[in-house]
């Protein structure tokens, strides 16, 4: 459907996106390849994740906890390409539930490092590249924590995806005179690995009975937003946003 919806919009587009191996990233990168965007996609830590990913995906693996290793990713999209239309920093995670009075400075420092400095430091590195086409696109990935704290044990998560949308809102400010337009995806409860792995079945159903449309939702839902809002036909007059996707949950 994403592929009707959106036919060739990407095609002559290269497109760069993190956290795509599973989850609402993989279905994001699937749309925009079949959109027939040039897709440079960061998988995660696991070569795992390269099954079934299309062989004109151009694909890197690491672990972005690690600053060397946001800094070899930015070296590599130099390396394969002259510019970018789009990035999507999509990479992040819990890593657990850690309760306010035992989380350890070593869980603290991951969740910050990727979801918050990795953020930071991969757009900081590549916004030269960026900066070379006429209406580029940058798009981050938050969530409903981020304004709602989330759950017991998610505090520190939560805070760095609300600092990811104040940064996409105060980026869109800095970037709109180069012609750069920063939105925010934010997706409530999503059935996938990252809530099989944080959310107990109980918790899921009770939240599945407060949302409105009375179902969890699909990477599949997310996806076509991360298109929409990167691309200036569709979303051209659309910075400094952050959307939504949560059936209605508040």
């Amino acid at each position: 459907m994403t592929a009707l919806a959106f036919g060739k919009l990407f095609a002559g587009k290269t497109v760069v996106i993190t956290g795509a191996g599973n989850g609402i990233g993989r279905a994001a990168a699937m749309a925009y390849h079949q959109a027939g965007a040039t897709v440079i996609a960061h998988l995660g830590r696991s070569h795992a994740y390269w099954a079934d990913i299309p062989d004109d995906i151009i694909a890197w693996t690491g672990d972005f906890t690690v600053p060397a290793e946001q800094t070899a990713f930015i070296n590599f999209v130099h390396s394969v390409t002259q510019h970018v239309d789009v990035l999507v920093n999509n990479a992040g995670t819990m890593f657990g539930r850690f309760p306010a009075d035992t989380i350890t400075d070593e869980q603290y420092d991951n969740i910050v490092e990727l979801n918050q400095h990795a953020v930071v430091k991969i757009t900081r590195g590549l916004l030269p590249l960026l900066k070379r086409t006429s209406c580029a696109a940058i798009v981050n990935t938050v969530s409903i924590s981020a304004s709602t704290g989330g759950s017991p044990g998610s505090s520190i998560y939560s805070a760095s995806k609300a600092f990811i949308s104040t940064y996409s809102k105060g980026l869109a400010r800095e970037l709109a005179p180069d012609g750069i337009r920063v939105n925010a995806v934010s997706p409530g409860v999503i059935n996938t690995d990252f809530h099989s792995r944080y959310s107990s079945a109980e918790k899921l159903e009770a939240t599945r009975q407060q949302i409105p449309l009375q179902r969890l939702g699909t990477a599949e839902d997310c996806a076509p937003t991360f298109l929409f809002l990167s691309s200036v036909e569709l979303s051209g007059y659309i910075t400094g946003q952050v959307i939504e996707i949560n059936g209605g949950q508040r």
